[in-house]
């Protein structure tokens, strides 16, 4: 267990409370649209205990990089079971959903094309991104292995196309923020009926 916090509230709880304030933060406003001074107000603490656990405005971003990141490969990672077939995306946008329900922001925290080009920052973004990118290929390469496409190029185009539209998907929500999870999947279930690949 973490040392006790400000309150009595321990350092690892106290920590969990900054990111989750500092991911919706983030997520909603962007890298360069938030402050620490933000962060801080709203989690009801001092900026310099913010400084204290994060050393900076990019440790904190950090922090929510690899609390989102984790979150979604594991989820993603788990909704495998149906990998190469027509209801394996279905499945995997289930699992984003449920993984951010709670804040939906969140996806934009790995997302955000205001980060720097360069950095740490950069760098574990690209990693948890590759991951989930690696997985959905993998998805789209089996489900165009079962329909008999070989086509390396359509395995690539089906891919980008996906990586776009998932995060199509997710803008929408944050647009729509009265949909829950279930509203989610049921409407993606009936688009991607609607398009032959439900």
């Amino acid at each position: 267990m973490g040392k006790a916090g400000t309150k009595g509230v321990s350092r690892v709880d106290r920590e969990r409370q900054i990111i989750d304030v500092a991911v919706e933060e983030f997520g909603r406003h962007g890298y360069t649209g938030v402050s620490v001074a933000a962060v801080a107000r709203r989690a009801g603490i001092s900026k310099p205990l913010i400084y204290t656990y994060f050393h900076s405005k990019d440790g904190l971003y950090l922090a929510c990089v690899h609390h989102v990141g984790a979150l979604l490969v594991d989820s993603v990672a788990a909704a495998r079971s149906r990998s190469g077939s027509t209801g394996h995306a279905v499945d995997t946008l289930t699992a984003i959903f449920t993984a951010v329900e709670d804040c939906p922001y969140a996806w934009s925290v790995l997302y955000d094309p205001a980060l720097p080009p360069v950095g740490e920052m950069r760098d574990a973004v690209n990693r948890y991104r590759e991951r989930l990118a690696a997985m959905g290929a993998a998805g789209a390469a089996q489900l165009l292995a079962g329909a008999g496409h070989g086509d390396p190029l359509d395995h690539d185009l089906l891919n980008h196309v996906w990586q776009h539209a998932v995060t199509a998907v997710m803008r929408w929500w944050f647009e729509h923020p009265d949909q829950n999870t279930s509203e989610m999947t049921a409407r993606c279930a009936r688009l991607l009926m609607a398009l032959g690949t439900g």
